[in-house]
């Protein structure tokens, strides 16, 4: 009987270096609160393996156990099975260590500062750290509004693969994704992520690098005149709510938005965009400072223009309007 040779097959493959790479393998982002847990779960919800950097293993859990929350409710609703759950999960996960982005080839800025100066010293700072640990093909993103990406760039030694993209995360259902070329993006990182945004199967909208971009610079108008309407003791809250919901065919009205945004959030974003154009639009209305100070912000703390209980459910209008 002929003897049979046997060769290894690794000869006949392609060496790591040669061999072709996934774009959008894994991603990075950088700050997981409630922003960043969205982002995470649309990415890892497409396959794609996420690893997030926060500030200490407590906010790490934390996050984690949010998002395992969010899948669960999702499983309750018949919107996804207890399978698809654990490999979501599984392809999450949390550090401490800027080292760990270092085979990303994403990294999304995400964190939260309350005023814009100190907004913009940090995530520059951000970008530093991202820059240090990553390759040099390593598109770095922020998540930013109201901020413009050259801003938050113009420091690094790449500028050219930054841009600014926003997953819009204060509209049940909403399936856009903003991206804004910074004044130093180049061509292939924009076009990369204009790939990346349909890997997700979102909406993808070009937008020109504004402060607000669209969404935003609507939403905060809607909501602060939703409030000189209110003030002006035209109508109350359910009927303004109504009036908008039914007659333009969304599904919340500028009240009901607003408390789920988060009222310190919608501050934040007219603070800026007044700060950045002057112009009264932007200019909060001092209900909104009000429930800000009494830190009645909305679904997250049970209270803001309306009431909530424990699972989010708005129980009856409050009290202080």
């Amino acid at each position: 009987m002929a003897q049979v040779k046997v060769e290894p097959i690794e000869q006949y493959g392609l060496s790591k270096k040669d061999r072709p790479k996934t774009l959008f393998s894994r991603v990075g982002i950088v700050g997981c609160g409630s922003v960043g847990q969205v982002i995470a779960r649309i990415i890892s919800c497409r396959g794609i393996e996420v690893v997030f950097i926060e500030l200490s293993e407590q906010l790490i859990r934390q996050a984690l156990d949010s998002i395992d929350c969010q899948l669960e409710r999702m499983i309750q609703r018949w919107g996804m099975t207890p399978g698809e759950k654990r490999g979501i999960m599984s392809r999450i996960r949390g550090t401490l260590n800027y080292e760990d982005l270092s085979d990303c080839d994403l990294v999304i800025e995400a964190i939260l500062s309350k005023t814009r100066e100190d907004s913009v010293g940090v995530r520059k700072e951000v970008f530093r750290r991202i820059e240090k640990f990553v390759t040099s093909e390593t598109i770095i993103a922020t998540n930013s509004t109201t901020l413009v990406v050259t801003e938050l760039s113009s420091e690094l030694e790449h500028k050219e693969r930054c841009v600014s993209l926003h997953f819009s995360t204060t509209t049940p259902d909403s399936g856009i994704l903003e991206v804004a070329r910074g004044l130093y993006t180049s061509d292939d990182a924009y076009d990369k992520v204009l790939t990346f945004g349909k890997l997700l199967s979102r909406i993808v909208i070009p937008v020109e690098e504004s402060p607000g971009l669209i969404s935003v610079r609507l939403l905060v108008v809607l909501i602060n005149e939703a409030c000189h309407i209110l003030v002006e003791n035209v109508s109350n809250k359910e009927n303004i709510d109504l009036a908008l919901s039914s007659s333009l065919g969304i599904k919340q009205g500028p009240f009901e938005m607003a408390d789920r945004i988060g009222l310190d959030r919608v501050l934040r974003y007219m603070n800026n965009l007044y700060s950045e154009f002057g112009d009264l639009r932007y200019n909060a209305n001092p209900v909104i400072k009000k429930l800000v100070r009494a830190n009645q912000l909305g679904r997250k703390t049970r209270k803001g223009f309306y009431e909530y209980d424990e699972n989010g459910n708005r129980i009856k209008p409050s009290a202080l309007i």
